[in-house]
């Protein structure tokens, strides 16, 4: 059986071997394995193609987040609102400073923070909201930046959505952003790397100082910090898949409106629920995510493996749901938005390698598994 990978890291890998071999190359002859001019370059090109004056590479994605809070003034016993329908890492990061997470719900058809129950959620202990731009689509900065009262910044969760701008604006353009280089992203590295994104000067240079141990020189500690830092070798990877991240995304959004024509019937019928691209947003569609309804989506997901479609979810439990964050003291009817997404939503193989004779066999087995 011919498999259909709900992303294609091989075919990634194909296309830049050649150029990381090389890369690789030049890194172990410099031995420049930490730091070093392959990271200087990435920085500098992957700011000038998000349109932010700085970017900080560090060790992962839950590292840049806390990181960019720290940097913004969170600490212990501050509040920080998060998503309740996000990866479990946004509301980690909130939790290694020492601040407390505070949930809010998703919209009901982007799936993407509710600004208004955002607002909502901010209490006098709120120094920071971190909206979560899912699945290659932003969430509503500017809403929340106009609701804001004054002392509480946005720090932008940004790990699903290099490329993707809303009304013109790129994450971090303005304020500050986290995004992860996990190799399953639309920019992925060979292992686990991250960055800071800000226009913001300090705010850059409290984030290289903090994931250096406190310092930006040898030996210098000015300001509590520990260690997390972008290699070289990774660096060498995350330049080369750059050069066709844009392309790379022009062929997601193509995947995607194929999709929604070959599931149009199924839409019709109310068997599915195709996403939404909020106004305003250029979608870079890292997921392309749907909901289907009459049917357990549990069992259509197993079908769908069965048939050797890597079928996924993202995310089965809202965070308050999770037995890591019990102790917040919510209960299920809380974050009804969230808890309906996640009984619901499926995510469908998606990348700049997928051809349409494979999404027609993924609609056909989507199709034969919610008829049971």
């Amino acid at each position: 059986m011919n498999q259909i990978p709900l992303v294609d890291l091989k075919a990634a890998h194909e296309e830049v071997a050649d150029e990381v071999r090389a890369g690789f190359e030049r890194v172990l002859a410099g031995t420049a394995f930490i730091g070093g001019e392959e990271v200087r370059l990435f920085e500098r090109e992957y700011a000038d193609f998000g349109g932010v004056a700085h970017c900080a590479g560090v060790a992962n994605g839950t590292d840049a987040v806390e990181l960019a809070l720290r940097a913004s003034g969170v600490g212990p016993g501050d509040e920080v609102v998060v998503p309740a329908n996000t990866f479990i890492a946004t509301a980690g990061a909130v939790a290694r400073t020492g601040a407390r997470p505070v949930l809010a719900d998703c919209l009901p058809d982007t799936y993407l923070l509710d600004p208004r129950a955002a607002l909502d959620a901010v209490g006098p202990a709120t120094r920071a909201v971190v909206p979560v731009h899912l699945y290659g689509q932003m969430a509503d900065v500017t809403a929340l930046s106009d609701g804001l009262p004054g002392h509480v910044r946005v720090v932008e969760d940004a790990a699903q959505c290099q490329g993707a701008t809303r009304d013109g604006r790129s994450p971090g353009s303005g304020g500050i952003a986290a995004t992860s280089f996990y190799p399953g992203k639309n920019l992925g590295a060979y292992g686990d790397a991250g960055a800071v994104l800000t226009d913001d000067e300090e705010r850059a240079g409290l984030v290289r100082a903090i994931a250096n141990h406190g310092g930006v020189a040898k030996y210098r500690h000015d300001v509590p910090g520990f260690n997390s830092r972008l290699d070289g070798l990774q660096a060498v990877v995350l330049r080369a898949k750059l050069k066709r991240l844009a392309a790379g995304n022009e062929a997601r959004r193509a995947a995607a409106a194929r999709y929604d024509e070959l599931l149009a019937g199924l839409a019709a019928s109310g068997r599915v629920v195709l996403p939404v691209t909020a106004p305003g947003n250029v979608h870079v569609w890292h997921l392309y995510v749907l909901q289907v309804d009459g049917a357990d989506r549990d069992d259509v997901v197993g079908k769908l493996n069965a048939e050797g479609i890597g079928a996924g979810v993202h995310y089965p439990a809202p965070v308050h749901l999770t037995p890591a964050y019990r102790h917040l003291g919510h209960s299920r009817g809380d974050f009804p938005n969230a808890e309906r997404t996640a009984e619901r939503i499926l995510s469908l193989p998606l990348h700049p390698h997928i051809t349409p004779d494979q999404q027609q066999r993924v609609v056909d087995a989507l199709a034969h598994a919610l008829r049971g």
